[in-house]
């Protein structure tokens, strides 16, 4: 059944758990209707950074309202993601303005949003994040509550045992070996905040004369609170995509064999269609284009062959080829938070050297990158258009196709840059480019 508040139908919504398991009805409503609707391309799209139903809802229909009047003949059906991401309170939300969006208080606390966020992402830890909210209030000055700080973080964020999260966090596979504890958590969380203080110090003051004054550690505990939550995030994609929605198109592709789908993806929900790529059941065809808008998952995800390990490979390595079309990756240089942040944590998580005077502005060149900033390397054959030229000529019909889409997705300020500035009728088109949608 269609959402009467959304602009685009025939739309339905699919929602996982944080273990990538359905709701029954609404999966069961899907299956049933794409056939009873006749529907013909399927647009499925994935949300980022974000933790509730109005928001992402709102995102999809922004994003996809221009669709019935691009591809006015195409019997186009939509569905909406939904997934227990979060966001942070200072993060823009996609489809509001800047001017509206709640800015960062100046000190590292949490407000009630985040807190309440915090809650309803973490079931079942209220005291731990209330332990974490009076540390970041107080700032005890002592080594060993920094210490402290990171322990209640590590504690957030961990994997209740038994279930199948902890498989899904790494973005290589080196030796059939999954990725163990983020060493962010094994090492000194005081040296960790220390470290992200500084980083974030300098993204600040980029463009002006550097500030030699010692940040203060407890920034960097809040930021070591925000990568924490998205290396949960991050886990929490790969297991939705693989375990909940690359089975769901498998039972779509029996249900609805002619229907073609699209898959979409913005930040961490790139991840999740990306990941739901190793959940098809074998032989299934039924994807015909992915499109990824400023992917937060590793550029060498779908390498054979990392270039600073020849034993490794990403973690999706050869699944492109499970597309029966492009996966097209969106990529900007105006992403500050890909760009800067995220390589910085990723090394933090996965790589004992110290980040401290690092060039955070060459992080793109190194083995930590985002797929959203730079695009997808080290896979033979990936082709490179401008956006305006991905518009005007034909995409290739398989394969891995960069597209520098920094001419629209340009728009923000710290922590997040242009990373939520999606909204953008051309990237609507590259969606129906992508999947020869008409």
């Amino acid at each position: 059944m269609a959402d009467p508040a959304m602009s685009v139908t025939p739309y339905w919504e699919l929602t996982f758990d944080a273990d990538g398991d359905p709701a029954g009805r609404q999966r069961d409503r899907l299956l049933a209707g794409v056939s009873e609707r006749k529907v013909r391309d399927l647009i499925v799209f994935a949300h980022g950074w974000n933790n509730d139903r109005s928001g992402a809802t709102r995102l999809y229909d922004r994003f996809l309202a221009p669709v019935p009047r691009l591809a006015p003949a195409a019997r186009v059906g939509y569905v909406g993601v939904l997934w227990p991401a979060m966001r942070f309170c200072d993060e823009p939300i996609p489809d509001l303005p800047r001017a509206v969006t709640a800015e960062a208080p100046r000190r590292p606390v949490l407000d009630k949003d985040t807190r309440h966020a915090l809650l309803e992402t973490f079931p079942g830890r209220a005291i731990l994040v209330d332990q974490i909210a009076r540390l970041l209030e107080q700032q005890p000055p002592e080594e060993a509550e920094l210490e402290e700080f990171g322990r209640l973080v590590r504690l957030l964020v961990e994997v209740v045992a038994p279930g199948p999260q902890e498989l899904f966090a790494a973005d290589t596979v080196a030796e059939g070996v999954p990725q163990s504890e983020p060493e962010m958590f094994t090492g000194s969380s005081a040296a960790a905040c220390e470290e992200f203080a500084r980083a974030l110090a300098e993204l600040e003051a980029s463009g002006t004369r550097r500030d030699f004054r010692l940040p203060n550690p407890w920034d960097g505990a809040h930021e070591l609170l925000r990568q924490a939550t998205y290396y949960a995030m991050k886990r929490r994609a790969g297991t939705v995509g693989e375990r909940g929605l690359g089975r769901v198109v498998g039972q779509l592709a029996a249900a609805a064999p002619g229907v073609r789908v699209h898959l979409v993806g913005h930040s961490f929900g790139a991840r999740l269609v990306s990941f739901a790529l190793r959940g098809l059941p074998e032989g299934v065809r039924t994807v015909k284009s992915v499109t990824l808008l400023q992917g937060a998952f590793s550029h060498y995800a779908f390498a054979a062959r990392l270039p600073h390990d020849a034993r490794a490979g990403g973690v999706l390595q050869g699944q492109q080829n499970r597309v029966d079309g492009p996966v097209v990756c969106c990529h900007s240089r105006h992403d500050s938070a890909l760009g800067t942040i995220y390589p910085l944590a990723s090394r933090m998580a996965g790589d004992s050297r110290s980040v401290a005077g690092l060039d955070l502005s060459r992080a793109l060149g190194e083995k930590w990158g985002a797929m959203g900033c730079a695009g997808v390397r080290a896979v033979p054959g990936t082709r490179a258009y401008t956006l305006a030229k991905a518009l005007t000529a034909k995409l290739p019909a398989s394969g891995c196709v960069n597209v520098d889409v920094a001419a629209v997705v340009r728009r923000g300020g710290p922590p997040a840059g242009a990373h939520s500035d999606i909204l953008h009728e051309e990237l609507a088109r590259l969606v129906l480019a992508a999947g020869r949608v008409r």
